[in-house]
């Protein structure tokens, strides 16, 4: 490990802080935003829009349950087959509006992305899946009992009837079986059997599932019947999550992809296993200040076109016409089958593009002084990130992690940033600690240092850290003992 990659010793300087020897230049970054209010306005309004998000979410569910209420539904509960019956139908209603949340969660809605970001909206949305489920089960069986109890059946003889004397029933059943086959290859033991594109084409099952269902809740039960307002306001929430599918999952990314209209310009080694693409486009002016977001990309090359690759940019695009056209950038690293493909793109290889999503930006900053902690192929978006974000000379601290001098990609290019923007800079390489697990190098580990060694005042900063999960998690422990609060820590999982 080179000597100005660690901290000095332990001494202490007048301050009474530790006294690290850090590679330090000054500069003039671009301008900086007013720090001392506008990334505090920004948080509050953040925080006031998730709590909106939050209300929506729960009115939701309570509106479903308030159909059935306003519709006399409580009033008809006079027996027990009745109660069954009555729980049944409240557990569908609540059940089917998880699910509809769940779509929009996974809608990738620019308001929800720049609110909570992906990776949470995603986690929000797999939370949903259980619990959804349950209730439709619930809907099911409580129905059959209900029904059964009234008719003097069994749930199992009921529901044969109903198979079979109601027009639409099987429908029901059919996305019930898509439901559960979707919910049980979610669980991370199941998914993990399977490649990930066997995984995404089931749980493509899910629209399937909603699709099926909607046939029998106007069909069956008066609940909405024609020409109540329960059934426009149902109806009205269905169509209004299918077109925010549409939308945002198709239109926008077809949109995108028109407008920008990018090509591979050519393909270069960056380090072993690591490569740099490059890609020409119209109006990437529009995609400015994207550093740190992710975008989600599709080569359209032989057996590479189906095949999403959610990527960050590795620098700002560099736009040299009147028209926006440019050049962007893209660090991948061999990772798999699909990312091992891509050293073999050809120029002029036609891109797709979505995007970008996350919150990994100046979007979610909340203090005037920023750290940065990235480990091999995850030190790529933050590149992109230094190079935007605003912040004055001496407010910024980037840590580099790797097994070897050569796993700190774009080293150079984030040095020279370093210098022209005035940033405390670490190259952290060296072996995984044996002593004790730690995301620092043993030899940071043996000699005692920690986080804030290396930075003091990380408690007053916000800090972004991206690398692979395991370490990723080790950092952000770490990042929370230093007495770093929740909304100051910045981390993007590129999970589906």
């Amino acid at each position: 490990m080179k000597t100005q990659s660690l901290p000095a010793p332990p001494a202490h300087n007048s301050s009474g802080r530790p006294g690290p020897s850090h590679l330090s230049v000054s500069g003039t970054p671009p301008t900086a935003r007013d720090s001392s209010g506008w990334f505090s306005r920004q948080r509050r309004q953040r925080l006031l829009r998730a709590d909106l998000l939050t209300v929506i979410a729960w009115g939701s569910v309570a509106a479903a349950v308030a159909l059935w209420l306003a519709d006399g539904g409580a009033a008809e509960v006079g027996s027990v087959a009745a109660a069954f019956t009555a729980a049944g139908i409240v557990a569908g209603l609540a059940g089917m509006d998880l699910v509809l949340l769940m779509l929009l969660l996974a809608a990738r809605i620019p308001y929800i992305d720049r609110t909570i970001g992906h990776d949470r909206a995603l986690e929000f949305h797999r939370k949903l899946g259980k619990p959804s489920l349950y209730l439709l089960l619930a809907h099911g069986f409580l129905l059959a009992v209900g029904y059964g109890m009234a008719e003097g059946l069994d749930p199992v003889s009921e529901s044969i009837a109903l198979w079979q004397q109601v027009p639409d029933m099987w429908l029901a059943f059919v996305s019930m079986g898509l439901f559960i086959a979707v919910v049980v290859t979610s669980l991370v033991a199941v998914r993990r059997r399977f490649p990930y594109e066997f995984w995404y084409a089931v749980h493509l099952l899910t629209y399937a599932a909603v699709g099926t269902s909607l046939p029998h809740q106007f069909s069956v039960g008066g609940l909405f019947a024609e020409g109540t307002w329960q059934r426009w306001y149902w109806l009205a929430i269905c169509i209004a999550t299918g077109a925010a599918l549409v939308y945002f999952r198709v239109l926008q990314p077809l949109l995108a992809t028109s407008r920008h209209q990018l090509t591979v310009s050519r393909v270069e080694v960056e380090a072993p296993g690591v490569i740099n693409i490059f890609m020409a486009g119209r109006q990437l002016d529009r995609l400015a200040e994207t550093g740190g977001r992710f975008f989600i990309w599709r080569f359209l090359a032989p057996g590479m076109w189906w095949h999403p690759h959610p990527f960050s940019l590795s620098a700002e695009p560099a736009v040299t016409g009147p028209h926006g056209e440019g050049t962007l950038r893209v660090t991948v690293r061999n990772l798999g089958a699909g990312s091992a493909q891509l050293v073999r793109l050809r120029k002029g290889t036609k891109v797709a593009i979505e995007g970008p999503y996350g919150l990994l930006s100046t979007a979610a900053r909340t203090r005037k002084k920023v750290v940065m902690i990235g480990a091999g192929i995850g030190i790529t978006p933050l590149r992109a990130l230094l190079e935007t974000t605003p912040f004055a000379p001496g407010d910024a601290s980037v840590l580099l992690r790797g097994h070897t001098d050569q796993e700190l990609y774009l080293s150079s290019e984030i040095l020279d940033l370093c210098r022209t923007r005035g940033v405390r800079l670490f190259h952290l390489p060296g072996p995984r600690s044996r002593i004790r697990s730690s995301w620092l190098p043993q030899e940071a580990v043996r000699g005692g240092y920690g986080l804030t060694a290396f930075v003091p005042d990380v408690a007053e900063s916000d800090v972004y850290v991206c690398g692979p999960s395991g370490w990723a998690d080790s950092v952000i422990a770490d990042v929370r003992q230093a007495g770093v609060p929740e909304d100051q820590i910045h981390h993007e999982r590129f999970d589906w």
